[in-house]
């Protein structure tokens, strides 16, 4: 958990992260905004009717990645796993209430994907790349 916890502190020192996803045979990125830990896993969060979400049930290899302007970034792959469950959605919500503007736990739209088989490296120019696997 204590991995998880350090590649969530450093995405939320970051203005937002990018998401990538495969649709057919065309890389996507969009910019993204919400993380959360439940149950030890990495969560995010998105809307059923957007592409994303459809090109993550898809294929649900996806990377992350990110910088802070200090000279560092962090690049993650992983896998999206949907989580179903409202618990999962309500635990996501309550830890970015910006979102509640838009989402709500039981309006039939809100998803959250928690990231399996995930490796995340903090790489820099100046120092050797932080490894986690999780």
């Amino acid at each position: 958990m204590n991995q998880i916890r350090e590649v969530i502190d450093y995405l939320n020192t970051c203005p937002m992260f990018f998401l990538a996803t495969v649709d057919g045979d065309q890389p996507r990125v969009r910019p993204f905004g919400a993380t959360d830990i439940f149950e030890g896993k990495l969560y995010i969060q998105t809307g059923n009717i957007k592409p994303v979400f459809k090109q993550m049930k898809a294929n649900p290899k996806i990377e992350i990645s990110a910088g802070r302007g200090d000279g560092t970034w962090i690049r993650i792959e992983a896998e999206a796993v949907q989580d179903d469950r409202m618990e999962a959605r309500e635990h996501m919500l309550d830890a970015n209430p910006s979102l509640k503007r838009v989402y709500a736990a039981d309006d039939g739209n809100c998803e959250v994907l928690y990231l399996k088989n995930a490796k995340a490296v903090i790489y820099s120019f100046t120092a050797d790349p932080i490894i986690y696997n999780f």
